[in-house]
């Protein structure tokens, strides 16, 4: 319980999961997981005076640290805009993570 007030505190979060984003990838999901997903913005667009993303790549992955970075990617898609990535990245975690857990 003190390990999640902990996460809490050091992560924004989304939908009680922990983002981190670095540059332009954004990973979705708790490290301690048996899979994350990682947003990948590959273009951006003007919107007034900041730049939104155009183009992302949504990748679900496996955290298992012995398997080639070839298995670790269970699905890969590409979305037009953060929040249609994020919507569908979300989608793929809980459910895999409900597979997991059986």
């Amino acid at each position: 319980m003190a390990d999640e007030k902990k996460v809490q505190d050091e992560f924004l979060m989304f939908r009680e999961k922990p983002m981190v984003r670095c540059g332009n990838t954004i990973y979705y999901g708790d490290m301690r997981d048996p899979f994350v997903v990682m947003l990948s913005i590959t273009s951006t667009k003007p919107l007034g005076d900041t730049e939104v993303a155009d183009r992302v790549v949504v990748q679900l992955l496996s955290t298992d640290p012995d398997a080639s970075p070839r298995e670790r990617i269970v699905k890969k898609s590409e979305k037009k805009g953060l929040y249609t990535a994020l919507d569908i990245g979300e989608i793929w975690l809980k459910r895999a993570l409900q597979q997991a857990a059986e």
